[in-house]
């Protein structure tokens, strides 16, 4: 007796029904023309991280949807973080830059102690504050809990924006809709 069900029919239903839940849930309430940089761009961030005491820099580059590059730092060392924004292979830390009253930074150290205070000059500081394209990280405590990291949140659009710790975070916003977002592992 042949089954009357269709494994191979019911595969395809569900796959289709993936496909159009995942092209509606990426789209953003508003236009997506009208975003300077739409979340489906974003590839990769880079972490240009140098050791102000001994001068030395290391990149670690988060590639969208994949594990967490681990960043070596030490307690009591400084270190000078340049951010860049990456599709495929093209920098698009400029467009971003060219947007600074859109965008915010913020960086959550949650099972670590590290004061940041943000460089960035006036090609990336906006309406908003500075958007924290580079920073400076001091490290007190590189590992507090076990496995320590970083979350960096790139917000596109918030209402008001705040640079100041609140939690383990560095920066705040009300409103506003995450492009990207970064977890780095920290180590000593």
């Amino acid at each position: 007796m042949k089954s009357k069900f269709n494994f191979k029919k019911l595969v395809s239903v569900l796959a289709a029904l993936f496909l159009i839940f995942n092209v509606i849930s990426c789209q953003r309430d508003e236009d997506v023309a009208a975003d300077d940089l739409p979340q489906e761009e974003l590839t990769k961030i880079t972490l240009n991280v140098k050791d102000i005491a001994a001068g030395t820099n290391k990149e670690y580059s988060y590639i969208i949807g994949s594990g967490a590059p681990v960043i070596p730092v030490t307690d009591g060392k400084s270190y000078e973080v340049t951010t860049t924004f990456w599709n495929g292979s093209d920098d698009v830390t400029k467009e971003i830059k060219d947007a600074k009253d859109e965008h915010f930074l913020i960086f959550d150290f949650p099972k670590s102690t590290v004061n940041l205070t943000r460089l960035d000059d006036e090609t990336s500081t906006g309406k908003l504050g500075k958007v924290g394209l580079k920073t400076k990280w001091d490290v007190v405590k590189a590992v507090v809990s076990s496995s320590p990291l970083l979350k960096l949140t790139l917000i596109h659009d918030p209402a008001s924006a705040n640079e100041s710790q609140n939690g383990t975070a560095w920066g705040s916003v009300s409103g506003g809709e995450t492009d990207a977002e970064a977890t780095f592992g920290l180590t000593n």
